[in-house]
This record gives C-alpha cells, sequence and structure tokens, in this order.
C-alpha cells in the first residue's frame, strides 16, 4: 500500500519552501514573525500564528526529509537527523546526547513518549523560580487542546516484551507504572520511531503543525544556520544565518531576516548559543546556566525468551515510583522507562571491548534494558550544565555531581531489583568493570560498591531542558512566563530551554502546551497592534 507523503504532497502543491543551501546569492527576507527552528516550540508556534492571519518565516538549519527518506536504517538516520550524528557528548564526553537536527526537529526522531508537566514541577517553578500563571488548572485546557490536535492517547495495544518487562517488574514489585500516551495516528508498532516514521503515523511536527502552517502561506526556509539576533536598545532588528550545504558545511551566503516579532525555538542548546554568539543583554549572567538533561543510566538484563526490543512500540509503559520520593528538592529522584533496541544505538551504549562485547552482543534477540531518568535542578548540589561558546560553535559542560552519583547508585539497584523480579536471567548494569549478576541479593552486593564514574559509566540524554528560564524575578529568568523577553520588546522564546529545572518526565508535551498558551497570547498582541 502507498504511504502518502505530504511533504512530498504539498511541495508539489506550490508551498513555499527555501533550500538556502541552494541560494548563490546573499538574501533577505521579511515576514511578521520569523521563528528560528521547527520542533516542538518552533511547530506549533507557526501554526498558531498563521492562524491569526500573520505572515510567517520558520528558520531551520537541518535540512527537509520525509517518510520516503526513512528507510529505517541507522547508518542514514543518524547522520541525517540527528546533531552530530547521534554523537553529541557533553565538555567531558561523560554524557551523550541525542537531539533532532532536520525540519520537525526532535519531534521527527523521538519515540512519541507525552506526558503532561509532573504538579511538582510546576508547583516548584510557582514557590522557587516566580513563574505565574503555570499551576495544573491553568495549563490543563492547553494540555488537552494539544492533545486533541497531535492525536495523542494511550496506547491502547499489548507493549512490546522490553516494555512488558518493565510492566511485569513493577506488578511483581507493588510498584507504580503507567500506560504511556503516545502521539500517533495509525502506527503500524514497527518500533523505528527513531529513524523517523515511515508511514506519517507519529505525529511529530514534520507532519502537523508545520505542514498546516505552509498550507496557511507560511514560509519554510531549511539548510540554514542562525548565527545572530542584530540589536538596539529595546528592539530586535535583524537575524542574520548562513546557508548550509548537505553536508551542514558553512557557503558563502548570509541571509538576514527582518521582522516584527522573533521567536527564538531552536533547543535547549542552540537557543542559549545564538543568544550568547548575539551578546545579548544579560546582567545576572543567567543565559546557558542551568541547562538539563535528566542523566540517563542504563542497565541491560538477559531473558531466556526473545526480547526483540527493536520491534514495537518503543515506549509505552513507564514507572514514577522512585521520581518524588525523597520530596522535590531531596535526593535526585529517578524516572524508569525502557529504549528501544537497535543494534548501533545499544552497541554504543554498552560496555566492553572485543570479545566481552561480542558476547554481550550475541545475546542481543534476548537483552532487555531498561532505563533511570535522573531528575537534575532541584537539588542544591545538581546546578546541571552550562552552554559556553567554542571557536567552533558551542559546549554543554555538564559536571557529574555527588547528587547525581548517589542517586545512579539507587537508580542501579531499583533497575536489577526490577529486572530480576520480571524473570531475567542475569543482570548488567551498564558501567565498566561490572559484570553480570545472577541473583537480587547479589546484584544488591555489587551495587552498592560498585565504582561509578564520568566515562567509566554510561551516561545519556534525549531530554534538553533549561538555558533561558522563565520567571518574573530578572535575576533568575531571561523570559517572563509567558516566555517574552526581559530585555526586548520584540523577542520570545518558546522551547524547552525555558523551563526552570527539568520535568521528570518526557518534555515533548510540556513544550506544545506552553507553546500553544504563550503563542496565543503573541497572536493577540500582535495582531491588536
Amino acid at each position: 500500500m502507498a504511504i502518502e507523503d505530504p511533504i512530498v504532497t504539498g511541495l508539489n502543491s506550490g508551498w513555499a519552501h527555501i533550500n538556502a543551501g541552494q541560494l548563490t546569492s546573499n538574501q533577505t527576507f521579511e515576514a511578521d514573525v520569523v521563528i528560528v527552528g521547527s520542533g516542538a516550540g518552533g511547530g506549533t508556534a507557526a501554526e498558531i500564528l498563521t492562524n491569526a492571519g500573520l505572515s510567517v518565516i520558520i528558520v531551520e538549519g537541518g535540512p527537509l526529509k520525509s517518510s520516503k527518506d526513512f528507510v529505517m536504517e541507522e547508518r542514514s538516520a543518524y547522520p541525517d537527523l540527528y546533531q552530530q550524528a547521534a554523537g553529541m557528548k557533553t565538555t567531558d564526553k561523560a554524557i551523550g546526547i541525542f537531539q533532532g537536527r532536520a525540519v520537525g526537529g526532535s519531534t521527527t526522531i523521538n519515540w512519541t513518549t507525552s506526558i503532561r508537566t509532573p504538579d511538582p514541577a510546576l508547583a516548584y517553578w510557582a514557590s522557587k523560580k516566580s513563574v505565574v500563571g503555570l499551576s495544573t488548572d491553568e495549563l490543563t485546557p492547553w494540555f488537552k487542546k494539544m492533545e486533541q490536535r497531535l492525536n495523542i492517547s494511550e496506547w491502547t495495544f499489548d507493549p512490546n516484551r522490553n516494555n512488558a518487562a518493565l510492566k511485569e517488574g513493577c506488578e511483581q514489585l507493588g510498584w507504580d507504572y503507567t500506560v504511556i500516551k503516545r502521539n500517533v495516528k495509525g502506527c503500524w508498532n514497527t518500533g523505528y520511531c527513531g529513524m523517523g516514521c515511515p508511514v506519517n503515523a507519529k505525529q511529530s511536527m514534520l507532519v502537523t503543525t508545520i505542514p498546516a502552517a505552509l498550507e496557511q502561506g507560511a514560509t519554510l526556509v531549511s539548510q540554514a544556520k542562525v548565527m545572530k539576533l542584530e540589536h538596539h536598545n529595546d528592539k530586535i532588528y535583524a537575524l542574520k544565518a548562513q546557508a548550509l550545504d548537505s553536508n551542514m558545511k558553512p557557503l558563502p551566503v548570509e541571509i538576514v531576516f527582518k521582522a516584527k516579532h522573533y521567536i527564538l525555538a531552536a533547543g535547549a542548546i542552540h537557543t542559549p548559543t545564538i543568544m550568547l554568539r548575539s551578546k545579548l543583554p544579560d546582567p545576572y549572567e543567567i543565559i546557558g546556566k542551568r541547562t538539563f538533561l535528566h542523566p540517563s543510566l542504563l542497565s541491560g538484563a538477559i531473558f531466556s525468551d526473545p526480547i526483540n526490543g527493536h520491534s514495537g512500540a518503543p515506549q509505552s509503559i513507564y514507572s514514577d515510583e522512585f521520581v518524588w520520593k525523597n520530596g522535590v528538592d531531596g535526593e535526585l529522584g529517578y524516572k524508569l522507562e525502557v529504549p528501544p533496541i537497535h543494534p548501533i544505538l545499544i552497541a554504543s551504549k554498552t560496555i566492553g571491548y572485543g570479545q566481552s562485547h561480542a558476547e554481550l552482543m550475541a545475546n542481543f534477540n534476548q537483552l532487555q534494558v531498561t532505563i533511570a531518568l535522573v531528575r537534575d535542578g532541584y537539588h542544591e548540589n545538581s546546578p546541571g550544565g552550562e552552554v559556553k561558546l567554542t571557536d567552533h560553535g558551542s559546549t554543554l559542560d555538564y559536571p557529574l555531581t555527588d547528587a547525581f552519583w548517589r542517586a545512579a547508585r539507587r537508580a542501579y539497584a531499583s533497575m536489577a531489583e526490577l529486572q530480576f523480579a520480571a524473570g531475567a536471567n542475569k543482570v548488567l548494569p551498564i558501567s565498566e568493570g561490572m559484570p553480570y549478576l545472577n541473583s537480587w541479593p547479589e546484584a544488591k552486593k555489587a551495587i552498592a560498591e560498585m565504582d561509578l564514574a564520568p566515562l567509566k559509566t554510561v551516561v545519556a540524554s534525549a531530554h534538553v531542558m533549561g538555558g533561558c528560564p522563565l520567571g518574573e524575578d530578572p535575576k533568575m529568568s531571561m523570559v517572563n512566563s509567558y516566555g517574552e523577553s526581559h530585555y526586548f520588546d520584540n523577542l520570545s522564546v518558546m522551547d524547552g530551554s525555558i523551563f526552570p529545572t527539568s520535568l521528570g518526565a518526557n518534555p515533548q508535551l510540556s513544550i506544545y502546551g506552553i507553546t500553544a498558551r504563550n503563542a496565543t497570547r503573541l497572536a493577540e498582541k500582535l495582531t491588536a497592534s
């Protein structure tokens, strides 16, 4: 059966798409609003603003790809769709970071998990971070709006075996677990969400809000790296970008964008990077600091029956048993989920060399993997990382603190206990030097004594938040609670960089809901002026 490709259909119908890599001379474009980034924040804002009758230009650094390009192969998906070919690391190389780099941003390659902002996070922002108007009651209508728009609902099919093990372990131990809501429509349950949806079932920005905005007359400029915002007094008066070729190498073509209003939605690493490069006012030195990752630990387990973690919805069950157990600002909590298990992905996140790694991969189809996402940003010894400029771009310096390592040890123990309760034959904490552990008592003792350290312990993240926090107090925030700059009348930020802490939950639905609220307010202001 032929799969309709909405991007190809739209381009053939006359959508305004400009591939900056094909420009041969400098260009200037103008619109009511210029949006930098086309992910969860940029896509949502683009649709709302164009629906309000405003002219909109979306500027995206990555390429425009579509389902015809999503061939379910890691060797092409990672270099084509991920920042730094999925090899991005923090400054000391201790944490691997997955971020999207194509039209649709990370929504094009995420695993579809959709969770509303947890109540404790919102309450903490209100009491400690001077955030107003973002209570659970006030945000609920916006979450409902975006859940309806993006077909977000509870996954009604049986979890795959990888997720089922998480569920079974929780049931055996009496732990909390929840069936995940996913943003899919007509999902084929293939399990290849991380490589771009080949059947356009995932309701990413690539197939929902971006096409809707283009249908309303928006312009999409891809392969254009935004370099800086030009500003004077309290106004941004231009945005400058550089064209990129198909290998993301700079071309000698400059593109200037002029607008009544500018929105940064480039994500929690690139939005602060653009601000730093532009030398925006920052009297309290906030930009780029308190950037959060949910740094995540991995625990492997070998089962007797096939797990086949590459097949089926990647995430359909999670456990919040330990997320808030020690209080909001007590010892760091962690969320339990599972990742998809594809060969390159899992081979690059496991331990050992040569024969030992080969033996691990030989059990690929019997391998179950649980991950613990550590909730950072609440404990006094959990300040997150800092985005800094370098000679070649930017880097995220994210030292792993004692508080994190204490959480890591607890998380390894929780994951091992859960995996044995689910029937695992043996468990392998993914940290160099750890052997397979053959029982929960053996694991409990070994994990209590295991050596944890950067570069020795595998830590990964697919969630980047913070670096440009929202709030009413300029001493602790760069934008107000509507994402509007404290320093410029015509600048807003609409992405995960505005979160004052991490969330303790996968961030895409939080970005959708809060952006819908803030973009609607911006549309009302711009159309009234």
